[in-house]
């Protein structure tokens, strides 16, 4: 599900929805959403007749749990319901939600809430095969273990959305005279839940935060005060508020999002307060870079990240200036600069609200994200100090490992496809299901590329795939992580498709290159160092097979298919 400037939804529900649909198609945050509202009160008519879905881009249903699960609803008007017949209903009712999601690419569930007023069976509300709020519960979970092998069903917390809103939530004066349940501001809440939702799926999470350091990961400015008497920790409410924001940022990075710093500092002092202070949460191995100098910010900012190979689209820099703020969101617009409050104390609770973090399914490479750009880092370091570019390579003892789509490489292929942007050819977005029965139609074949040096084990970063017809391959993939752009594993996946094509008789291979606002870093490859004659007026590559591919004598290739 590629990012598009407007998406398409099909929205369900038992209640009227019209106050939310305005909220959604007037609110001016990217993307533009172009909604359909189903039948009024037709919930599972709807759900069970689905031949329409594939004309939208997603599905969205939010339904009160009493007008769906016939046993619930009797519970909450007294009745004793055993917990057993109220999840066979569940159990029924989301047959039918996978039933509609079968023809759309996305669907997104909202779970089931109760108002806070109803107490239901008071201090026994919680207690099994009776209460209200514990067979709610079990509802919840049992919605979530019924989709869970379902890769394209996601469940949205609605809890959050009336939380948000308090004791206003629910509005009787509304849902009497037009059968809307909740005030506007849970409808906003949810409007800012679906959005961010729809760009997780489009590969638009943010992978990195740029930190600046006085007055935002400690309080005092260390060139002043020294390290010693910063405040961070200790008996202080003001230093107890940093240590908190850093214990969050520590898990955000546990989570797979980098963390470096740009501050304006004299950097031997302010390693050396990370490096000393024994409060600090954040040690030097937390952070894959940093720029600590008295240059501009923004220009530091665009150093780090080409540094590490990241566009400003994939970053958030949190400052306590805010005229660093501006200056950097003037400057570089693509990039993320929350405010932060001007109180510490709610510092945390900002970073918790970022909803620009989240992952369709976290892998392997995501979780230790921060130790393979360290190993980059000693990559480069070792390339200062080696003689030419070859000995560099030679040094690495790369592996490459290719192999064809499987079960155990599904997720994190999925996830290449919707979030790599640089080396891309086509920049085409594919989910699980997709991909799957793509890679399965018998003209087509599709390889995954795993790196691995003496630094670390890269994982999975690449995928090359080809659409054959008339002994003529086309190119409809060629994708590379920006964590092992430059180091030949390029001409790797080449020299694969070459020599396949070789060996099964065919006769021309095409790669057309799709332009887009992220992707010159693969068409510069592509152009100057693939060895495919340009062809300008189709904006294709073509291989001439009387020119061998050079052999990558530096890597070594193992072929697990």
């Amino acid at each position: 599900m590629p990012m598009q400037k407007e998406y398409s939804g099909i929205f369900v529900s038992n209640f009227n929805l019209q106050n939310y649909i305005n909220i959604l198609e007037n609110d001016s945050e990217s993307p533009e959403i172009r909604t359909i509202q189903a039948p009024y009160g037709q919930v599972l008519n709807v759900l069970l007749d689905n031949k329409e879905n594939n004309n939208y881009d997603f599905g969205f249903l939010w339904v009160q749990p009493q007008a769906v699960i016939d046993s619930f609803n009797k519970l909450i008007n007294g009745q004793l319901i055993p917990t057993s017949v109220i999840i066979n209903e569940v159990d029924e009712f989301c047959r039918a939600v996978i039933n509609f999601s079968k023809t759309l690419k996305f669907l997104f569930v909202a779970s089931w809430n109760m108002p806070y007023y109803n107490r239901g069976w008071g201090i026994l509300d919680l207690k099994n095969n009776l209460g209200i709020s514990n067979n709610l519960m079990r509802m919840n979970l049992r919605l979530s273990d019924n989709f869970n092998d379902f890769k394209n069903i996601f469940i949205l917390d609605s809890q959050k959305w009336v939380d948000a809103a308090g004791k206003d939530a629910y509005n009787s004066k509304l849902w009497f005279l037009s059968k809307i349940p909740f005030d506007n501001i849970v409808f906003k809440q949810a409007m800012r839940e679906l959005k961010s939702a729809i760009k997780t799926i489009s590969g638009e999470s943010k992978k990195i935060i740029i930190l600046d350091l006085d007055n935002t990961l400690w309080g005092g400015i260390v060139g002043d005060v020294g390290w010693e008497n910063l405040r961070l920790g200790g008996h202080d409410f003001i230093g107890e508020s940093f240590v908190e924001f850093q214990l969050g940022l520590k898990a955000l990075k546990n989570r797979g999002i980098i963390l470096a710093v740009v501050s304006k500092n004299e950097e031997s002092v302010a390693l050396e307060a990370i490096s000393k202070h024994p409060e600090m949460v954040l040690k030097k191995e937390d952070f894959v870079g940093w720029e600590i100098n008295w240059d501009d910010k923004s220009k530091n900012i665009q150093n780090l990240l080409k540094k590490i190979n990241l566009g400003p689209q994939a970053a958030v820099f949190l400052d306590d200036n805010p005229v660093e703020r501006a200056r950097v969101r003037e400057s570089l617009p693509e990039i993320c600069v929350p405010e932060l409050p001007q109180n510490v104390m709610e510092y945390t609770k900002a970073l918790n609200q970022l909803n620009c973090f989240d992952v369709i399914n976290p892998t392997k490479e995501d979780l230790e994200r921060t130790n393979l750009y360290l190993a980059d880092n000693e990559r480069q370091k070792l390339k200062t100090e080696l003689n030419s570019l070859e000995d560099w390579l030679k040094s690495l003892k790369t592996i490459v490992t290719i192999e064809e789509l499987n079960n155990q490489n599904i997720q994190r292929a999925a996830q290449l496809f919707n979030k790599t942007n640089q080396m891309n050819l086509t920049t085409r977005r594919l989910g699980e299901s997709e991909l799957i029965q793509w890679a399965n139609q018998n003209n087509h074949k599709l390889w995954t590329i795993r790196v691995s040096d003496k630094f670390s084990d890269s994982g999975l970063t690449g995928i090359i795939s080809l659409e054959i017809e008339n002994k003529t391959a086309l190119i409809a993939d060629f994708l590379l992580s920006c964590r092992v752009m430059g180091r030949k594993i390029e001409e790797v996946m080449l020299i694969n498709v070459i020599n396949y094509s070789i060996n099964n008789g065919i006769e021309k291979i095409i790669a057309k290159f799709s332009h887009t606002p992220k992707n010159k870093p693969c068409f510069d490859f592509w152009k100057e160092k693939s060895g495919f004659f340009f062809i300008q007026e189709e904006n294709s590559f073509v291989w001439d097979f009387l020119s061998p591919f050079p052999e990558i004598t530096q890597i070594e290739i193992k072929n697990n298919y």
